[in-house]
């Protein structure tokens, strides 16, 4: 039973010319049977259909003493769902074990002398019987075909009976070099849709597949209003499609709905290579490229192509490569249907002969063919031969059947006609352009067999039940301590010993954690922004050498030292445990202390930077974000809060010596002033002088105070950038704000954010962007106030596709809009206080949230006291101050904006949607 069909000397018969040549005029003499209605004719060829959706067609030749019957159904391995590949074809198998009123289909057909077949490809699977012209055989097929659509047992001592036969019909597959490859070609080829799958299916698939699995497919796929039958030979129309009529017209039109398929494959992003390692006596080198479904107007003419360069002998790969020597074989045939498919084409060698030549001397001339189009003698004789071939399908009852179900199952049979007239009007401009669309390097596939006697398979053993592991697990006794940890701040308060250990402003907080966990954060001060001008890249390389290396320890040897103790994060902000708090902070103190900045690391480091540099420049966020900071700068080059462009950014990396770097960690490091926050399980007492010790006196040469910024009024910016090729497009907006944390307004904008934008799905933002229009995955809004300045700003962001992204900024601004207009209700309000409430509490209960909280606020003088006032503030904002503040501040028509996406994208969309 073969499992797909490959035809080189076909084309793919799609629709394309006009279908004037069909005649619909009456093909029935007698009046037709009730339920029944005529349908189109061509070339003797008529349809009809029954009332249960059964499509009929009735082909009378009486030139020949037989009769073909042919059942397609239009299920294919396409069909076929997760963990039920091959179901299609095995469901094949069983349709010949017996139905209701035909228990021994097989023996029945031996005793008519009837040939018989099914076979099951990507989209359909047919059954045929030809036998000897008479009115007994014909009724009998006819009642059989009708009793196993819907009669078949398909049962389990069936399946367990044949699972041998289509285990060895898979062995067997497994056997032959080119349909491994070719199997495999598929799997590589396709990352999502069906036709990544090969028709017999997955070995374990097979073995395992249920028997109610295979029932349910049946009884989904196997209705009239899924098949086609055809009657052709011998045979007298009236009384066949009479007795059609009452054969299969008494089974019911299913109620079922057919499962919808929508999955397309996208385009294929770069060339892909793949290699198979058998045991096996030639070497085969395939090709495979993403062609269009059969029913589009290109299958036809990428046919030509593929006999132009595969046919024996006249064909050019067979001159270019067999007849010089390079091969021993060509081969080149395509595998279409409803959906885009493959187009092969191929080359055998001799075992044991470089391959490598001969792969590229085939893929050069496959991508090359496109530059030579075809001459007219080509084109003469493919298209003769085509002619030919569909000349003799049409004069032979049994091999239209089977031509026929290729194109039932591409939606209709008459294209198996438009097809032999699209053969005639083909030109070889057209074979030429077809070849040089599909014929290139990111829409190839590479596959090459390679023989090989001791392959290095590797077979993954299956899991062991969960059970068996457990059988013989004794859990150990937990040692594990932790408190109810109150995080209100007047516990924070209570709890936390502030001091001054050196020139460090220290806040320990010892409480109980589970596994005796600690966390440190440690806040230093470097420079001012009249020192720091004019240093570029060297403050941020440096501070990524110091794990690199120092005086005691190598990279690997200081990685080592960290996993020992047990430390997680970073040297500013880490974790560890209460044995090995000492330790870490003596180590930490070395590392910032005692770099060493070896050259290969600093070489390495810089090529790195300029790298990853380099894979943002094409980024929309990155362009988008650079672009709104370029806006809204307000500090000349050089200057440490200036944003720099991409040219910028990277001369300052390249400009930066080692030397350099060392220079500035000597002057600019120290850690007076600092603050440090300690917060878990550990001794205060013992921790305090350490931190002194180790802090307490390391002070920086150069002079450090605060680099403050200022407010700005910036006039409003429409910015659209091109980022081709990304199929993501992002969008930003700012406002700027004169804002500091202390002033009355604060409370009330930060509410008002939360809700517009930072409150998440329930934001009103995220609310109309993804909720009601759709238009994106994800977006917010931030609020920035200043803690020592008044340089606040007022930021939203988000992603949608290219062709949303207008859509988005006008739904953004609508919304921003009819904040200021409409206000906030209470009832948002009291959602929001709610809401933003807990959050704040939760971030408390985070020992290193914690512990950044109380570096932040010993560096602007204050305690989690101040936490406590500010969230009074909050909940005392009434909708009349919240509505007020936010209007004042808020201004949609001072909003910059920069869209970032592939224009080309946003325009081929925008033009499909408006096409009819």
């Amino acid at each position: 039973m073969n499992l797909m069909r490959y035809q080189r000397g076909l084309p793919a018969h799609l629709t394309a010319g006009a279908l004037a040549f069909f005649t619909l005029g009456s093909a029935w003499a007698a009046p037709l049977p009730k339920g029944v209605t005529l349908g189109p004719s061509v070339e003797g060829i008529t349809e009809y259909r029954l009332a249960n959706g059964l499509k009929v067609l009735l082909f009378p030749d009486a030139s020949r003493p037989t009769v073909t019957v042919n059942v397609t159904y239009l299920v294919g391995s396409r069909h076929e769902n997760y963990g039920e590949t091959g179901m299609a074809h095995l469901l094949e198998h069983l349709m010949f074990k017996g139905s209701r009123k035909n228990r021994d289909i097989t023996r029945q057909f031996a005793d008519r002398g009837m040939d018989f077949n099914g076979t099951t490809s990507l989209d359909r699977t047919n059954y045929y019987e030809v036998f000897q012209a008479s009115k007994d055989n014909l009724d009998w097929a006819l009642q059989m075909e009708a009793d196993r659509m819907t009669g078949s047992f398909i049962a389990q001592k069936d399946l367990d009976s044949e699972m041998t036969v289509v285990r060895n019909e898979y062995e067997s597959g497994e056997n032959s070099p080119s349909g491994v490859l070719v199997k495999r070609m598929q799997s590589v080829a396709y990352d999502w849709h069906s036709y990544g799958r090969s028709t017999i299916g997955n070995r374990s698939d097979i073995e395992n597949v249920r028997i109610a699995n295979l029932q349910a497919f049946y009884r989904t796929y196997y209705q009239p209003d899924n098949a086609v039958l055809l009657v052709a030979g011998k045979f007298d129309p009236d009384a066949t499609l009479a007795r059609i009529s009452r054969l299969f017209g008494v089974i019911p039109k299913p109620k079922r709905t057919l499962p919808a398929f929508w999955t397309v494959e996208p385009p294929q992003d770069g060339e892909r290579s793949f290699a198979v390692r058998r045991q096996g006596d030639v070497q085969i080198v395939m090709l495979g490229y993403k062609v269009p479904s059969a029913i589009h107007d290109d299958s036809d003419v990428m046919a030509f192509a593929s006999t132009i360069l595969g046919d024996v002998p006249t064909g050019r790969l067979h001159k270019s490569l067999v007849e010089t020597g390079k091969a021993s074989q060509v081969f080149s045939f395509g595998q279409t249907g409803y959906a885009p498919g493959l187009q092969y084409v191929g080359a055998v060698l001799k075992k044991g002969e470089p391959v490598e030549p001969l792969r590229d001397a085939l893929t050069q001339a496959v991508e090359s063919f496109g530059d030579t189009p075809p001459t007219p003698a080509e084109m003469e004789r493919v298209r003769r031969l085509y002619e030919n071939e569909m000349e003799r399908s049409l004069n032979d009852p049994q091999r239209v059947g089977v031509a026929l179900s290729e194109t039932i199952a591409l939606g209709d049979w008459r294209l198996f006609f438009t097809g032999r007239e699209r053969i005639k009007t083909i030109t070889a401009e057209e074979v030429a352009a077809v070849a040089k669309r599909y014929f290139r390097r990111d829409n190839r596939v590479t596959g090459t067999f390679i023989p090989d006697d001791a392959p290095q398979r590797v077979v993954v053993p299956a899991a062991p039940s969960v059970e068996s592991i457990l059988e013989k697990f004794k859990p150990s006794a937990s040692t594990f301590v932790s408190e109810d940890f109150d995080p209100s701040q007047a516990n924070i308060m209570r709890r936390t010993q502030l001091a001054t250990a050196g020139g460090v402003k220290l806040a320990l907080l010892p409480k109980k954690n589970r596994g005796e966990a600690v966390t440190v954060d440690l806040r230093q001060h470097i420079g001012d922004e009249k020192n720091l001008f004019g240093t570029g890249a060297v403050p941020e390389l440096t501070a990524a050498m110091l794990m690199r290396g120092t005086s005691r320890y190598t990279r690997e040897q200081l990685a080592d030292e960290f996993d020992r103790l047990k430390i997680a994060g970073s040297l500013s902000h880490f974790q560890t445990t209460r044995e090995h708090l000492p330790e870490a902070l003596r180590l930490v103190a070395h590392v910032l202390k005692e770099a060493s900045f070896p050259q290969a690391e600093f070489e390495q480091l810089q090529r790195q930077a300029i790298v990853g540099l380099e894979a943002s420049r094409n980024e929309p966020s990155a362009l988008a974000s650079r672009a709104l900071s370029q806006h809204f700068d307000l500090y000349p080059e050089g200057d440490v809060r200036h944003a720099n462009t991409f040219e910028e950014d990277m001369a300052e990396l390249k400009a930066a010596k080692l030397g350099d770097l060392t220079d500035f960690h000597r002057r600019y490091y120290g850690s007076v002033p600092a603050e440090m926050a300690i917060v878990g399980d550990f001794d205060a007492a013992a921790v305090a002088p350490l931190v002194e010790e180790l802090f307490g006196a390391w002070k920086a040469q150069e002079n450090v105070a605060p680099v403050l910024r200022r407010y700005a009024a910036i006039a409003p910016l429409a910015k659209t950038i091109d980022t081709p090729d990304k199929e993501n497009g992002v969008y930003l907006a700012r406002l700027n704000l004169d804002l500091n944390i202390d002033d009355p307004d604060y409370p009330a904008l930060m509410l008002a954010n939360y809700m517009f934008g930072e409150g998440g799905l329930r934001s009103r933002l995220m609310d109309r962007i993804r909720q009601k229009d759709g238009l994106s995955y994800g977006g917010g809004s931030q609020l920035d106030a200043g803690d020592l300045d008044r340089a606040g700003s007022f930021m939203i962001s988000a992603i949608a596709a290219p062709q949303n992204l207008q859509k988005l900024d006008a739904a953004v601004r609508e919304e921003l809009a009819r904040a200021v207009k409409e206000g906030f209700s209470a009832a948002e309000l009291a959602g929001a206080k709610s809401g933003l409430m807990q959050q704040r509490v939760q971030t408390r209960a985070d020992d290193g949230a914690l512990a950044t909280g109380w570096t932040s606020y010993l560096y602007r003088g204050r305690t989690y006291e101040w936490s406590r006032e500010f969230e009074a503030k909050l909940m005392a904002v009434t909708p009349a101050q919240l509505n007020a503040a936010f209007r004042k501040a808020i201004d949609p028509a001072r909003l910059s904006v920069v869209l970032a996406g592939d224009q080309d994208k946003a325009k081929d969309k925008a033009a499909a949607v408006k096409a009819p």
